[in-house]
């Protein structure tokens, strides 16, 4: 059954009731409701929310795409996007209004960026590894093993030195003001035919499978060391691919799992952790640009508080509605879908790191530092990134993490 049959909103309606009101702003009216939703109080809440978003004449109108997101996932990965929308039109008394183009509609995982750059929209939300393949400095953060936690991966994000490592060549060589980004770590997601097969306790159990690969450049290198096999698969062929035995995972994070609509064909969730996971939202920089100073600040303080949400709320919605423990909560979408999570120990993630990290096992990434290096003035970033992510308790809870204002010195 579907997200949004289960909330009583068959497809139908909520076409009808978008087409109506506009889908931002039943989008926005959804994310307010919740569980209790019906077809009758969306529509009542769309209503109200496209009466108030018209009391006032935007300066800015931004073309939001974000790949896959819609009204069927909207409540399971919490990175922020709606979140940010509803915040910056607030924020600015409507100055700017955000106008959300999500289910792929203009623009998908790996081709976002692309046209974020071409100026067919002037936002977007996609994870940073598909989008390395039209910017290709994004590859900067999926080296493998660089963060131990995801703990230490907003700890870089909050980091002042994050935009001199990482923001700032975005801007100068890819045109992007990045904004803010959920943070997990990846693994692999096994198919259908490893169902009956034993929990995955070891990297012996996986060498030699065939897994998809994202956009990511690094994230290849990774999984050669790891004798994974990555193989490049569209999007639309991975599902029938995991689900026929044709691949026998894909590497992504498990929100990813239950956002993406795989988890009927995900049978083993392996908690590898071997690289970033970020599902980021960024923008043109010609664009933020033209909005001038003040409404720059407006933008960077709604994404700052679009960081601390997806801080919080991601953390809480991978156990409460994702199910990623060892034991997913009833309820769940891994405990409908009967997807069991290999949780690997300490060990066995040590002996990875030390057959794929640049740390252990530097000559098959050393074409790639060099490159990202040049690319950032001669800064060696794999090592300084390594260092930044080291800075908290290897335990330190994500939640625990303090926020605090990049951009500001």
């Amino acid at each position: 059954m579907s997200q949004q049959q289960e909330n009583g909103i068959s497809r139908r309606d909520f076409v009808r009731i978008s087409g109506r009101f506009g889908l931002t702003s039943t989008l926005l009216a959804a994310s307010g409701i919740g569980a209790t939703m019906t077809a009758s109080s969306l529509a009542r809440a769309a209503e109200e929310e496209e009466k108030k978003r018209n009391q006032t004449t935007p300066k800015h109108t931004l073309r939001f795409g974000a790949s896959g997101f819609n009204e069927r996932n909207l409540d399971i990965q919490k990175s922020g996007q709606l979140f940010f929308a509803r915040d910056i039109e607030a924020r600015t008394n409507g100055a700017i209004r955000v106008e959300f183009m999500g289910s792929n509609e203009v623009c998908n995982q790996l081709d976002c960026v692309s046209k974020t750059q071409q100026g067919i929209v002037d936002m977007f939300s996609a994870s940073t590894q598909n989008s390395a393949g039209g910017a290709p400095y994004y590859n900067v953060l999926d080296f493998a093993y660089m963060f131990p936690s995801t703990a230490s991966m907003f700890h870089f994000f909050y980091d002042n030195r994050s935009e001199k490592l990482f923001r700032e060549p975005l801007r100068e060589r890819h045109n992007i003001q990045f904004l803010f980004t959920h943070c997990d770590l990846r693994g692999l997601m096994m198919g259908l035919k490893w169902a009956d097969k034993p929990l995955v306790t070891s990297l012996e159990d996986l060498a030699g499978t065939k897994n998809r690969v994202t956009g990511t450049q690094l994230g290849r290198i990774a999984m050669q060391q790891l004798n994974l096999n990555p193989v490049p698969v569209a999007w639309e062929e991975t599902l029938d691919g995991l689900r026929q035995g044709l691949l026998d995972g894909s590497e992504t994070w498990m929100a990813a799992v239950a956002y993406a609509g795989m988890a009927p064909v995900v049978s083993q969730a392996v908690d590898l952790r071997f690289f970033a996971g970020t599902e980021h939202t960024a923008m043109s920089l010609p664009v933020f640009d033209k909005l001038g100073g003040d409404l720059q600040d407006q933008v960077m303080e709604s994404a700052y508080t679009a960081q601390i949400f997806t801080q919080g709320m991601n953390e809480a919605g991978r156990v409460q509605v994702v199910g990623a423990a060892e034991n997913p909560m009833p309820g769940t979408v891994f405990a409908k879908n009967n997807v069991r999570v290999a949780p690997l120990s300490d060990e066995v993630r040590q002996q990875a790191a030390e057959m794929c990290a640049p740390e252990f096992n530097p000559e098959p990434w050393e074409q790639w530092r060099e490159r990202l290096n040049g690319w950032a003035g001669g800064i060696d970033v794999y090592q300084e990134i390594h260092g930044i992510a080291r800075e908290i308790p290897s335990d330190m809870a994500a939640v625990n993490v303090k926020p605090n204002r990049w951009w500001r010195a």
